[in-house]
This record gives structure tokens, sequence and C-alpha cells, in this order.
């Protein structure tokens, strides 16, 4: 092997806003990285692309450095970070060898590890298999599947946040791009409903029914007689008619937020107050946010305040309410209060910082445990 840089990177126009691989970058730890001779690029026509360019190598496995296992290390490699110094060279070669089809070995790789809840490897693997082909829908719908079981699992409040956004975007992709895939509306419903985007959540559940009935009404007119199939579509419209169901009152609740934040204050008070009372509904921390934020510009500032505190008794390290009961006791001239909560932030934010390092300082002590 030799030693020679040239120095080749992607362009920073290409340059991939890339949420997660903070999350998965880790996983290199178990690559070494070296160019291979001139003489053997040269001799299997890969010296364009590859001249001066390091090709990763498992620690594990030097010995019978095949084609195919360069490029697997190489999709490897760009599925932990999509902005890598040779992305983009590492993907010519993987086309140049494969063509677009080597994105679909590497998606029946994601589906199998991710049976086997190794979503980190199958986030990888998904995400290398679209950056190869962007038009893989495939690649894309199983990496919004895969990105909602790791968030799921739990960790960071960061990780979730970037874990919760890279799903939300993989599903709205595959809807896109493949409108009639009723699957990919279905997880997208849930995507929604999860980070409480409620109108949106009803409205992805009825597109999805909608497939559905289309669909049952096509094996329905046919003459395949498969029971099976149409029992499951039958249960899965029944289940989307329930979910619709219930976001009816959510959604009114969303609106009201909308209200709120379009400055239509006392509108939005007049939705979201008659559900305080709701036993189902005392814990929904945004609305009793929004009623504070609705109540303070009309300057009802005891109701402001009352509905703050609500939010901090179900959420009691929201930073969004403990700002604004700072800014509500300033403007009072309540200096003790204000200087509580203030205090109460600094200790929030305090203990996210160490959680943010200790999260850290695991996963790399994980990555050095397994190189």
């Amino acid at each position: 092997m030799s030693n020679q840089n040239q120095n080749k990177s992607i362009d920073s126009a290409n340059q991939i806003n890339d949420r997660v691989g903070e999350f998965l970058v880790g996983h290199l730890e178990n690559f070494i990285f070296d160019e291979l001779s001139d003489n053997f690029l040269k001799k299997n026509g890969f010296f364009e692309i590859l001249s001066g360019v390091p090709v990763p190598v498992r620690k594990n496995d030097m010995v019978d450095l095949s084609i195919k296992k360069i490029c697997i290390n190489m999709a490897f490699v760009i599925g932990c970070d999509a902005n890598f110094r040779y992305r983009d060279n590492y993907i010519e070669f993987i086309k140049l060898n494969y063509g677009l089809d080597f994105g679909m070995y590497l998606v029946q790789e994601g589906v199998e590890v991710a049976e086997k809840n190794d979503f980190d490897y199958a986030c990888i693997m998904f995400r290398a298999a679209f950056l190869i082909n962007p038009e893989n829908v495939d690649a894309i719908y199983c990496y919004g599947r895969a990105c909602a079981d790791a968030y799921q699992k739990g960790g960071s409040e960061a990780f979730v946040g970037a874990f919760k956004a890279e799903a939300i975007e993989a599903f709205e992709k595959t809807t896109l791009k493949r409108p009639d895939f009723k699957e990919g509306f279905y997880y997208l419903g849930y995507a929604y409903m999860n980070l409480g985007l409620y109108i949106k959540a009803k409205l992805t559940f009825e597109d999805f029914k909608a497939l559905a009935e289309k669909e049952l009404s096509e094996l329905r007119d046919s003459d395949e007689q498969d029971a099976e199939t149409k029992e499951d579509l039958m249960s899965v419209i029944k289940e989307a008619e329930d979910w619709i169901s219930q976001l009816e009152e959510p959604v009114k609740i969303e609106e009201g937020y909308n209200m709120v934040m379009s400055g239509r204050y006392q509108e939005g008070i007049d939705i979201l107050s008659k559900y305080t009372d709701r036993e189902e509904y005392k814990t929904f921390w945004p609305m009793w946010y929004y009623l504070g934020v609705a109540y303070k510009e009309i300057d009802m500032q005891d109701m402001a305040e009352a509905a703050f505190i609500s939010v901090l008794r179900v959420s009691p390290s929201n930073l969004y309410a403990m700002e604004e009961l700072v800014h509500l006791y300033k403007s009072q001239g309540r200096n003790d209060m204000a200087t509580k909560y203030e205090n109460k932030i600094a200790i929030v934010q305090e203990n996210a910082e160490k959680d943010r390092a200790d999260a850290k300082e695991m996963e790399a002590q994980e990555n050095n445990s397994l190189s």
C-alpha cells in the first residue's frame, strides 16, 4: 500500500445536513484507512477514482481484502458519516463495480440486522443505500423504520430528537416518491402523532385508510380469494378509523395552539379552555403553555402564571415555562420569584449538559470495548 495523499474531498456544496452522524460515527473506530498501491489501481481501472484516496479496512479483517469487502466497508463508512471526506469517491467506486443494485444488498443486510434489534447498524446500511441511489425508496422507508425503532428504545434528548426528525423526513420522502405505498402513510401518521402534530397525523391516517380501502376494493373485485389479506386490510382500516376518531379532540387542541401562535389569543383561549378540566388532557403541557402565552398577551397575568405553573406540574424541567415565568415576575417587580426560576433554569441546563457528556463518554467506552 502507498501512503501518498492527494487530498481529494467532496465539494462543500454537496454537504448533507447530517442530524444523526454524531451518534453513528463512533462505529468507525473499528476501521483503519490506507491507500491501495498505484499498480493495483491502474491494473484494475480504479486509478482515477481512488488515486490518493484511503480505503477503509476493518481492524479484524486485514486479509483477503476483496473488491466486495472494500465496497461494503466504504458503504459502512458513508452510512456512519454522510459527509465523509471521500464519500463521492466511494460512491463512484461502488457504482463502477456493482451499479445501483448494490443498494439492494445493503437494504437486505439492514433488514437482517434490524430484526436482531441492531438499529444503529440498520440505519448505517439504509443510509448508505440511499446515498448511493437517492431514488431507492425501499432504503428510505426502511431507514425511517430503523430510526423510529432506535428512538423508541430511548436515549438522550438530543439522540431522540435527531432520530425522530430523521424518521419523519424519511417517511415524508417515502410518501412523496411512492404515493400509493400505504405503509409509508401509516408510519408517517404515527411519527406525526408522536411529535404532537395531530392535524398532520389525522390527514395522514386518512390517506392511509383511503389506500387500504382501495386495495381492499381491488382485491374484492378480482378473482383472487385471499381471505387472510382481506382480513388484514379490514383490520388496519378499522385501526385507522379508531386513530382518526381519537385524534378529533387533539386536532382541536392543536388548532387552539395555532390560534395563539398567529396572534388570535382570545380565540385560542376559547378553544383550549374547554379541555382544561378534562382528565385525559391535563398532562398535555403544550395546552397549558399556549394558554399561558395567550393570557400573558391579553394581560391576564394571574391566569398566565397559573397556566405556566401547570406546565411545570406535568413537565418539571420545562425551560419554556420557566423562562416565561421569569419574564412575568420581572415585569411585576417580583425579583425573588424571577431569581428562583433563573436558578432552576441554570440547574436544568447544567444537568442536561452533564447528561450529554455522560452519554458521549458511555458511547466512547462501548466503541473502545468493541475495537
